[in-house]
Formats: C-alpha cells, structure tokens, sequence
C-alpha cells in the first residue's frame, strides 16, 4: 500500500460523506447558510420599508447599519454554502469539559424559563427591582448557586443598580411598580 492510499484511507473525510449520517449532516450545514440567507433578505427587506427623513437623520440615517448587517449575512451565507459544496464540515464540537454523552438537563432549564417567565409576569406588578431580583436569584439557583443570602443580596444589588443605570444614566424607564414614587 502507498503513502498516499494509506494516508487517504487512514482518513474517512478525505473522500466525502460516505455514510448516510455524513451525508445528512452535509445537508443541515446547507440548511444553516440558508436560514442565513432568508434572515439577511428579511433585514435587507424591512431595512427598504423604514421611511427616513434625510433632513431629521442626517446623511447616515437609520437604515445604514442594517444594510451593512444585511450585506454581511448574505456574504457569509454564500461563503458557508460555497464551502459545504466544496465539500467542507464544521468541526464537531470538542466539548471541553460537558459530556456530549448525557442527555439535556431539564430540571435546569425548567428553572430557567420559571426565572424568565417569573420576569415576564410580575415586572409591572412589582417592578424591574424586584421582579429582576427573582429572575437573577432563580438564575443562580438553576446554575448550581447554593449561597441563598449571597444571592439574594447579589440579586437585589443587580436588579437595583441595573434599575438605576437605565432609567437614571440612559433615560430608559424600567416600571418601577409597588416602589413608584419611592425611588
């Protein structure tokens, strides 16, 4: 046996896909350049349907940068097709210190979409202080945090001061809820 019929047997992608997985997860990556593709002609879209003032924007209005995020999805959606046609495979994923083995933790992201929702229901009853404070610590929680005065305090320490920093620093107003008139 050569060098050559060694090296190339030795490797089994240096051929192509020759299994029917290969060959399905050749056709997923093409799947991903196109869902790039239809998100870059959705921005270029709505970017052309923004009605703009030139006299109240000035010369770089807000449809410039869309424009520049649409152009560069379509440029890496082509330079993603070209490479899976060319026979080109991401890399699988290493996994670092995750067992790509075991199954989903469920428990976690039940508590996590809990802490969200959590959010989502009781910001304009209690407030972004509070309700913020909820999401943060029910977040610790779920991410394996078992210190619950730390965390409690740490909560309500991010939810105060992120409070702050948008309605304060960026004029954004969060809903103060039960401390309206307070704070």
């Amino acid at each position: 046996m050569s060098t050559a019929a060694h090296s190339a047997g030795s490797n089994p992608n240096a051929s192509g896909p020759t299994t029917e997985v290969e060959q399905k997860q050749d056709r997923s990556e093409l799947g991903v350049a196109a869902f790039l593709a239809v998100v870059a002609v959705l921005v270029l879209y709505n970017t052309s349907q923004l009605s703009t003032n030139i006299a109240t924007t000035g010369p770089v209005g807000p449809k410039a940068v869309p424009y520049v995020v649409g152009v560069l999805l379509l440029v890496v959606a082509a330079f993603l097709a070209a490479d899976v046609i060319r026979g080109g495979q991401g890399e699988p994923e290493g996994g670092e210190d995750v067992d790509l083995s075991s199954g989903a933790d469920w428990k976690t992201v039940a508590i996590l979409s809990v802490a969200f929702l959590s959010n989502a229901v009781l910001i304009d009853r209690l407030g972004w202080e509070f309700s913020g404070a909820i999401m943060f610590f029910l977040a610790a929680y779920a991410l394996g945090s078992r210190h619950y005065i730390r965390d409690i305090l740490i909560s309500l320490v991010l939810s105060f001061g992120s409070w702050h920093l948008f309605v304060l620093v960026l004029g954004i107003n969060l809903p103060a809820g039960v401390l309206e008139g307070i704070l």
